[in-house]
């Protein structure tokens, strides 16, 4: 059986999310140059390398809105959290947030965790029943999305969620404002994607 660490990582209180047990990464130099087609097609690169809004992206391919469902928000206090590594850029101590993305309609297309300064998880996330994007842009805040890392991997927690097998591809960003990194936030996305994107 596999070892269950290696799908889910834990909190010290006990609390998981859901991270791919990876086949294939890659990192800022991939992420620079790009993938080969015959690894995956443009137009998944596209949502997947591209430095515009997943929930703005999903709403322009499904013609729904794109709502948010929160699993969880957990005080995680200076613990890394078995996050990417650039969450030491983001100070201590730290929120994580775990929601899923799905149209208006129900359908589950993309799982998202983020980490969060917790003094300031407010100052960003006003209505946090919103996704990410829709509450900073009603606030007019400024960003850049620094794309870290890309990933493909297995999931037993997101293949019963999405209903989908895998492998998933996701891949991890920084959201930076007025030079500070405020949050990293790591994504996978459902094979339902296929149906708009064409397949991987």
């Amino acid at each position: 059986m596999k070892d269950r660490r290696q799908v889910i990582s834990m909190t010290e209180h006990g609390v998981p999310w859901f991270k791919l047990d990876p086949v294939w990464e890659g990192g800022e130099e991939i992420i620079l140059q790009g993938l080969p087609s015959d690894q995956i097609s443009p137009i998944w690169q596209l949502l997947l390398l591209g430095d515009g809004s997943t929930t703005r992206h999903l709403q322009l391919l499904t013609g729904e809105s794109i709502e948010v469902d929160i699993i969880d928000m957990s005080p995680i206090g200076i613990s890394s959290d078995g996050a990417p590594d650039s969450i030491e850029n983001v100070p201590g101590p730290r929120l994580r947030r775990q929601v899923w993305l799905r149209t208006a309609s129900g359908q589950r297309l993309a799982y998202a965790t983020s980490w969060w300064e917790e003094r300031r998880v407010n100052e960003f996330l006003k209505n946090q029943s919103l996704p990410i994007w829709s509450s900073l842009a009603l606030s007019r805040t400024e960003l850049f999305r620094d794309v870290q890392g890309v990933h493909v991997g297995h999931s037993n927690q997101l293949a019963r969620a999405f209903g989908e097998t895998g492998p998933f591809w996701g891949r991890h960003y920084l959201f930076w404002h007025q030079g500070r990194p405020i949050t990293v936030i790591y994504e996978v996305f459902s094979p339902y994607l296929k149906k708009y994107l064409g397949e991987a």
